[in-house]
């Protein structure tokens, strides 16, 4: 930081050095902030004269994204899980597996075979395989858990860089930060899209993030709606192909899909002199757990009235929850963090 702040020639790159030039030494609060706020577009890397192999070794992407994962490790809720960010990619596997297999023998072990392997059709036709109140009240209450983990992980972060809760309830700053967030500003380095997989500047990278985030929306707003037609209008699933639920889970199933997929491609051919490789599990494992989600509910909604349905419904199943108990121990953390980070960026911006 002390070279970079000498220097100053990405200043116009991304908010990391307007933040870092607004600093003469750098504390311990300091370097994660700064590091949360990174984006990991790779242009100061690219653009640097002190990068390797220049004596001095500068390598901003690779030692921020060291000093995140340091982060979501020293700010986990609750602490004995911090342990799940190392190997990363095992660990989802893993889950991935157990959570799979788990669902897949318990509906075997409680459900009748002549039912599960039957084609069911019409209304209620899902909870005739696996009962509602078994199926809802479990993924409730991990929710619930999941919200309190990001929550006291956020907070952790905010007071521990300095912050205060006043400042963190600044209207002006929170939309400020919501909106660079919806559209990933910092993506674009210095605004002709980052250095990646390689050198070259490309916005494919900022593109596949929105096609995964806003399908990821697009599906949470199908379980939402699906979730009042449910308990307002007493209408059970599976709903018509082309109704609300339907259609907004299939367009948001099809974006995570493709945008997963495409970053994991460009992940296979990026430069790994800026990356971490104590990160890769991470990435690749949190992708290949949301491709899996997106297809094997985009399978059940297709097969969903022939024999195979019952299976394919507890596949699906087991990978969602596998999602779910990972989602505050992978990859996904990085979105509650970067957010903060935009937050205080924009009150220090309005200072």
């Amino acid at each position: 930081m002390g070279i970079c702040n000498a220097c100053r020639y990405c200043e116009g790159f991304c908010a990391v050095f307007p933040a870092m030039e607004l600093r003469r030494s750098f504390n311990d609060q300091d370097v994660k902030y700064l590091a949360n706020l990174c984006h990991n577009c790779r242009g100061c890397y690219y653009a640097c004269q002190y990068a390797p192999p220049h004596e001095f070794a500068v390598n901003l992407p690779k030692t921020f994204t060291e000093l995140r994962l340091e982060t979501y490790q020293e700010f986990t809720w609750p602490h004995a899980f911090a342990g799940l960010f190392k190997r990363n990619g095992l660990a989802v596997t893993l889950i991935t597996v157990v959570s799979v297999v788990g669902t897949v023998l318990l509906t075997l072990l409680f459900q009748n075979p002549a039912l599960l392997f039957s084609s069911h059709i019409g209304e209620g036709a899902f909870y005739a395989v696996v009962p509602y109140a078994v199926m809802v009240w479990p993924a409730l209450a991990i929710s619930l858990f999941i919200v309190i983990a990001f929550a006291v992980g956020m907070v952790r972060f905010w007071y521990q860089t300095g912050g205060t809760l006043r400042e963190f309830i600044n209207p002006g700053a929170l939309i400020t930060a919501t909106c660079d967030a919806l559209r990933l500003k910092y993506l674009k380095g210095g605004g002709h899209g980052c250095n990646y997989p390689e050198e070259q500047f490309s916005s494919s990278r900022r593109w596949l993030h929105h096609l995964v985030f806003y399908g990821f929306m697009l599906t949470f707003a199908s379980t939402t709606v699906a979730a009042i037609y449910r308990h307002i209008f007493q209408w059970d699933a599976p709903y018509p192909y082309l109704s609300l639920p339907v259609v907004l889970g299939t367009v948001g199933g099809v974006g995570i899909i493709i945008g997963t997929v495409g970053l994991l491609l460009l992940k296979r051919q990026m430069d790994s002199k800026p990356a971490s490789q104590n990160s890769l599990g991470m990435d690749v494992g949190f992708l290949v757990l949301l491709f899996l989600t997106s297809l094997t509910g985009l399978v059940l909604l297709a097969f969903r009235e022939t024999a195979a349905m019952g299976m394919l419904l507890a596949v699906h199943l087991g990978i969602v929850m596998a999602l779910f108990f990972t989602l505050p121990y992978g990859k996904f953390v990085h979105a509650i963090y970067r957010f903060a980070a935009l937050v205080r960026h924009s009150l220090e911006q309005r200072q």
